[in-house]
């Protein structure tokens, strides 16, 4: 097993291989364009967004009010030890502002987006964001590479409404990153609201946000899984199992049981609730057992028409997928990844716990299990 320094150099060694040319190239290309232009933000107002962590989602309006804002966001990132699984089994996670996925971000079109990364100097490994939604130098990822001890802050302008994904990418280790908890979801809503095909309002009452991974935790010769310091301790045996692309386990926000039980997602009957559901490497396919998807957009974007009546939408790798539904029954629904296997194998499953009162017409049993009678 490499020793956290040596894990480092070799990691550095991959990044001026295999990503720095990129990011140099990048870099040239900012500082040309750094000579004055006419900066259409300034007196904007500025409003300082606070964010929540996963499943829940930073409060928002759904319909914009007044003009353009610049909206500002810190996030800070944390590098720490997870427990994912009810065996116990840790994982050396790295992390925007210590969940995963990182917060949902949520402003309108047309707003600019500022946002503040930290990388404490507790920190063992450099960091930066490359988010889905922006536009140049590698998603914001060439502006915000900063190494333990440091900051950094950008802003770009949200030009494209739908739920988006970011993640870390820094030079080399991209995948090795947002397979360690470094991924989340920014939503740019349209100004005006969710539409349908029909240009009918569409409006929710609660928002969650659904962030899968696809881990890879290093096993022994016995079979027992691993446990290490620190990212860097993990490094090279961890990369060696994400190169067989067999995942030891597939979880919603960081663990599996982490949206059941006392965890699980709530709602009550005739709410609307819209799930936000990200993926940054890995396709996949959410079912709501019980429920549907009333108005889904599978590739998270509301300048299309939402399809209607899902039982199972798709969610491409590096993207993030919305589905809006209005719960009609109480009880606890299950919200699972539609590979069964690794819904009820690797922890791909959630509950949605809804009250209310039951309505006989839309389901009714009419015989308990009993003996079998002969007609």
């Amino acid at each position: 097993m490499l020793t956290r320094r040596a894990a480092l150099c070799g990691a550095a060694a991959i990044a001026l291989i295999a990503g720095m040319p990129v990011h140099a190239e990048n870099a040239k290309v900012v500082a040309a364009s750094a000579a004055e232009q006419v900066d259409l933000a300034a007196g904007l107002e500025h409003v300082k967004a606070k964010l929540v962590a996963p499943p829940m989602v930073m409060e928002h309006d759904q319909i914009a009010k007044g003009g353009p804002k610049v909206v500002e966001f810190t996030m800070t990132i944390e590098e720490k030890k997870i427990v994912v699984d009810d065996e116990g089994t840790t994982f050396q996670a790295m992390t925007f502002n210590g969940s995963m996925p990182g917060p949902t971000m949520v402003v309108h079109e047309g707003d600019y987006v500022q946002l503040t990364l930290i990388n404490p100097e507790t920190n063992s490994m450099p960091h930066n964001i490359d988010l889905h939604s922006a536009t140049g130098a590698l998603g914001g990822a060439q502006m915000t590479f900063v190494n333990p001890g440091e900051q950094a802050t950008m802003r770009f302008k949200a030009t494209k409404t739908g739920t988006f994904v970011y993640h870390c990418a820094p030079p080399g280790m991209v995948p090795w990153h947002v397979v360690s908890g470094m991924s989340g979801t920014i939503m740019v809503l349209p100004r005006d609201g969710l539409k349908d095909a029909d240009g009918k309002q569409i409006a929710y009452d609660r928002v969650y946000t659904i962030g899968e991974f696809d881990l890879y935790i290093p096993k022994d010769e016995n079979g027992n899984y691993l446990e290490f310091d620190s990212p860097g301790d993990a490094y090279a045996d961890t990369v060696e199992v994400m190169k067989g692309l067999v995942p030891t386990h597939v979880v919603f926000n960081g663990a599996k049981g982490s949206l059941t039980g006392d965890n699980a997602m709530t709602a009550k009957v005739g709410e609307t609730v819209m799930f936000i559901h990200s993926s940054a490497n890995r396709d996949t396919r959410p079912h709501l057992i019980g429920g549907h998807g009333d108005y889904v957009w599978e590739r998270g974007k509301f300048g299309n028409p939402p399809q209607k009546g899902l039982e199972t939408w798709f969610v491409a790798g590096g993207s993030a997928a919305t589905a809006i539904y209005t719960f009609q029954q109480p009880g606890i629904y299950a919200y699972v990844n539609h590979n069964l296997i690794e819904a009820a194998e690797l922890g791909a499953t959630g509950h949605v716990k809804v009250e209310g009162e039951w309505n006989n017409d839309l389901m009714k049993q009419i015989s308990a299990p009993g003996p079998i009678v002969a007609n």
